[in-house]
């Protein structure tokens, strides 16, 4: 695995709400993604994972504290210039899809490049690449109607894959998902995060996802209250599955 962390958050405080009403859902959270790291954030409801979410993903300022992501702070940066960032170096997976009915697989992938302001032939060839990691190359011309929805999801996956972000950022990517469509979710994500091209970190209260984790972080009220880490020489699923052997002193 890369040692490059590719976001790096420290102290970060975020007050919701004004005046008598306000609530301080964020209290000095400080947390690093590393590029080839699959990472779990799981804590109970109203513990601020959909906050931090939206902090780390650059659609809220934080109250106090700092963040940078593939280097640069976003300190003082402006909505356009953070927009911009976002789009560069933040992919999104959603509980809910958040696919266009009208468009085929394809065109979803390819209207995130699209955004970025990538398109002609090789943008093409980048949402046909993605379509086919994620083992949808034959339903490239599909609509989401026609799609179960662990196929949904992988599309979702595809299209934040597709524009080669530093991070990625998933909220309960499993939530919707029966058991079968939620592991194979999980093992893409993880695959994904072992290349050593992103980060992935996954906001979940799913237990099932645990196995797939390189790190685990838990959050209440506010706080980062615990962090646990896979121990050397134990594979994740996937790593097992593609034939990787578990060191002989490792405990399962």
């Amino acid at each position: 695995m890369s040692n490059a962390f590719v976001l790096v958050a420290e102290g970060l405080v975020k007050d919701l709400g004004q005046g008598a009403g306000t609530v301080r859902a964020l209290k000095g959270v400080s947390l690093s993604l590393k590029a080839g790291e699959l990472t779990l954030l799981m804590g109970p409801s109203g513990s601020g994972k959909t906050t931090l979410l939206s902090l780390l993903g650059c659609i809220l300022a934080p109250t106090e504290g700092t963040l940078s992501v593939a280097g640069r702070s976003t300190k003082g940066l402006g909505p356009e210039e953070l927009s911009d960032l976002r789009r560069k170096h933040i992919g999104f997976i959603f509980q809910s899809y958040n696919l266009f009915p009208t468009l085929t697989a394809e065109e979803n992938v390819r209207l995130a490049l699209d955004v970025k302001g990538e398109r002609g032939p090789e943008a093409n060839a980048r949402a046909i690449k993605a379509l086919q990691q994620v083992g949808l190359g034959h339903r490239m011309r599909s609509y989401p109607a026609n799609m179960s929805g662990g196929e949904q999801q992988r599309v979702a996956v595809a299209r934040a894959i597709a524009g080669r972000p530093s991070v990625i950022l998933a909220d309960e990517p499993t939530a919707a998902l029966d058991s079968e469509n939620g592991n194979a979710v999980m093992e893409l994500l993880s695959e994904i995060a072992s290349g050593s091209q992103h980060a992935v970190l996954a906001v979940t209260h799913d237990p099932r996802t645990m196995k797939y984790a390189d790190r685990i972080l838990k959050i209440e009220d506010g706080r980062i209250v615990g962090e646990e880490r896979r121990p050397d020489g134990v594979d994740t699923i996937h790593q097992i599955a593609r034939g990787k052997k578990r060191k002989t002193d490792a405990k399962p």
